[in-house]
């Protein structure tokens, strides 16, 4: 793992709305602060992020007071417009503290389809980064429709990785890493510390969408990695509550899972 993160120079890590909305109660200052906190450490080393994060139809839904969420492509896109007011707000405060400066980026799936709008989100990205700004990247979900979504931010992420040549993805989450088994239900689960990204016995042993907050589920980070090794990237999944996990990462330690190329 040393290897493939400490050396990285630029890394895009993803957060889930579990950890960015501490389990659907609203958005978690603290726990942002800490990420924050991580990056700009990061930063300082000479290492470039970008973040992508979900959490705006959870903030949504939780200003709105709903209880489930919804199934209706326009509800979705009403949580989300209403959500993505304070998801910003949060991460602009945060990385303020430590003088950093975050953009809003909401992006879609016909965006980087399309050859002229993939070079302008890639010429933008390009730019920030070189400006020392941290992208704080979406889905553009109060535009988007069942037929042009990500589908969920872990392949958001995994896209935004071959976008702009990352060296690693770090998907954050509220479990240690990719287990054999969902180790909520399955007490005999064992952690996978390495794999090769790809390996179709992955698929099967991530099984479904991990709770009602969010589209994802393991799978889905599974699916990430084997998406962002095609340009040559490694992916680390582990929890986002772990201390210091950015840091320690990137200093080489052995964290949560290792998904990389053979």
């Amino acid at each position: 793992m040393k290897r493939t993160i400490s050396e990285s120079k630029r890394i895009v890590v993803k957060v889930g709305s579990t950890l960015v909305t501490n389990n659907g109660e609203g958005l978690d200052r603290s726990a942002i602060a800490t990420w924050a906190e991580q990056v700009s450490n990061l930063l300082k080393q000479g290492c470039q992020v970008l973040m992508v994060s979900s959490g705006a139809i959870a903030e949504g839904m939780q200003r709105l007071a709903w209880t489930q969420r919804p199934q209706e492509i326009h509800q979705l896109q009403a949580a989300a417009a209403v959500g993505q007011m304070g998801l910003v707000q949060v991460y602009e405060s945060c990385f303020a503290k430590f003088d950093v400066h975050t953009a809003q980026v909401l992006l879609t799936n016909a965006d980087l389809a399309n050859e002229e709008r993939n070079a302008n989100a890639k010429a933008t990205l390009q730019t920030l980064l070189s400006l020392g700004v941290v992208p704080i990247i979406n889905e553009n979900d109060t535009v988007v429709t069942d037929e042009i979504k990500f589908g969920d931010n872990d392949s958001l992420a995994a896209l935004v990785v071959n976008l702009v040549h990352a060296d690693a993805l770090v998907i954050l989450t509220d479990q240690g890493g990719l287990y054999t088994a969902d180790p909520r239900r399955d007490t005999s689960a064992t952690m996978v510390d390495f794999a090769i990204a790809g390996d179709p016995t992955l698929e099967r042993m991530a099984g479904g969408a991990g709770s009602d907050l969010g589209k994802g589920g393991m799978l889905t980070k599974v699916l990430a990695a084997k998406t962002a090794v095609g340009t040559g990237a490694s992916t680390v999944i582990a929890s986002g509550r772990e201390p210091n996990v950015l840091v320690r990462l990137y200093q080489g330690e052995s964290i949560g899972t290792l998904l990389s190329k053979a």
